[in-house]
């Protein structure tokens, strides 16, 4: 059964994620339509590239994935269909495909050219989701587009290391729904360059010289309840995708503040390793 994922940010209190969805399911029938986010800030392409980055390979190849993040038309921003890594990415050339396969060359990438489609204001409506379908069907990208070969590209922050590999300075890259902040500096980039050293983990004020491998980890269960550490202790980890995340205990955006309010941390903030 084919499959088309949803990454927007439109959020769910207006008509369009609805739809979206409407009209898929009239066009075809019985396919399933699967949510990766709506949830994504305002425009915001890096937070976009993180999420379905990190999500669009544990779907099926062949799966059809419709980007809806900064996606009006205009001569600089394209409307595209990229095929990589067996999978399909309907979007605008906004940068957010470069990001999401900086590891991995294109099989094909083709400029939308529809007949008698107006895309309007809502063009993930009215233009990628007739895509999406069309690739869902088996139809061939040559049908519904023309060869593009220029496709944008925006650079991550990249760590950089420092004072003879004895630092590696990263950045905040993503923030997530607990208010854990996510770094770029991988746990395979981290490996390389400790050699068995110890190590601290700054940011801003705050330092950590242990990172785990699950939340759970902070807690030494032989240690009576008292003495523990826990629900609102700092702790670093490698998160489930391999980049170091620094977070609370089991922390609450809502209530007690998580790793971005009570570390002070944002997009972009820097975060230092230095081994010792």
């Amino acid at each position: 059964m084919a499959i088309i994922t949803l990454t927007t940010d439109f959020g769910y209190k207006d008509h369009f994620v609805g739809a979206i969805k409407g009209t898929i399911l009239n066009n075809l029938p019985g396919i399933s339509v699967v949510d990766i986010s709506h949830a994504i800030s305002p425009f915001n392409i890096q937070e976009c590239a993180y999420i379905l980055k990190n999500a669009y390979r544990s779907f099926p190849s062949g799966t059809v994935h419709i980007v809806g993040v900064d996606s009006e038309l205009s001569p600089e921003n394209q409307h595209i269909v990229v095929q990589v890594d067996g999978h399909y990415f309907v979007s605008a050339n906004n940068g957010v495909i470069s990001l999401i396969t900086s590891e991995i060359k294109p099989e094909k990438v083709v400029e939308l050219n529809i007949p008698n489609i107006n895309s309007g204001s809502f063009p993930v409506l009215n233009v990628f989701v007739q895509a999406a379908c069309h690739i869902a069907r088996g139809g061939k990208l040559e049908v519904i587009g023309k060869p593009f070969d220029a496709l944008k590209e925006l650079r991550q922050f990249e760590p950089r290391i420092l004072n003879n590999g004895k630092t590696i300075t990263g950045n905040v890259i993503y923030v997530d729904n607990y208010g854990n902040v996510i770094t770029n500096i991988q746990k395979s980039l981290f490996e390389a360059y400790r050699n068995g050293r110890d190590f601290e983990v700054i940011a801003r004020t705050n330092k950590l010289k242990t990172i785990q491998e699950s939340y759970n980890d902070i807690i030494n269960f032989d240690l009576d309840k008292a003495q523990r550490k826990g629900p609102g202790d700092a702790l670093a980890l490698f998160n489930s995708v391999g980049y170091i995340e620094l977070a609370i205990y089991k922390s609450d955006l809502n209530t007690v503040g998580g790793a971005s309010t009570l570390l002070g941390l944002n997009y972009r903030d820097i975060v230092t390793i230095n081994f010792l």
